[in-house]
């Protein structure tokens, strides 16, 4: 048995440290990320987890995990920018404002699948144009949902959150650990 992480994020692999868990292989799937019309933020990260866990190659009894992190405003899903003018458009929309980070979690092992998705609320503070641009000129928003990384930077434009840190940085731990538990990992008498 090997573990999979189907992931090509550096966070969710020190967030997994964090637990005492360190893949056998990293294998990140490569998938069309689109939204199909209408599609509410909440299932459309459920279903890029669980796309994203179908897609890892792996032995029969490997254990792959996979997730995906959304940002977004209403039913508006805000992907990763594509550059530097959309990182700034959406900090636009969410400066001053409340929105959701929905982080899902697929696990698979063979034919078997458990999944889990954590919502959480984030406040932005109002950003001022100075702000604004101090924030996109460290491109901490490259390849990153709604174009920020609450562990970085953008960390002090963030006064206030209800929910899960670790799901809001890319990988809810405690839900994450129970899945991988469900699959047969093999934790040593600890973190999980």
């Amino acid at each position: 048995m090997q573990f999979i992480l189907g992931s090509g994020s550096p966070r969710r692999l020190e967030l997994l440290a964090q637990i005492g868990v360190v893949p056998d292989a990293v294998r990140a799937p490569d998938i069309d990320e689109t939204p199909h019309k209408a599609e509410l933020p909440r299932p459309y990260c459920a279903r890029m987890a669980r796309e994203k866990v179908a897609a890892v190659p792996a032995a029969a009894d490997d254990i792959v995990l996979c997730a995906d992190t959304t940002v977004a405003i209403g039913r508006r899903i805000l992907g990763k920018p594509e550059d530097a003018a959309e990182a700034e458009a959406f900090l636009r929309l969410m400066s001053g404002r409340r929105h959701k980070v929905v982080t899902a979690v697929a696990v698979k092992r063979g034919e078997k699948l458990w999944q889990r998705d954590v919502q959480s609320t984030v406040k932005m503070k109002s950003l001022s144009d100075i702000e604004i641009r101090r924030y996109l000129a460290t491109g901490d928003w490259r390849g990153k949902a709604g174009g920020y990384g609450i562990q970085g930077p953008a960390g002090a434009l963030i006064p206030w959150i209800s929910g899960s840190f670790t799901a809001i940085v890319g990988l809810p731990l405690a839900e994450a650990a129970n899945l991988l538990q469900a699959a047969g990992y093999p934790f040593d008498g600890g973190a999980a």
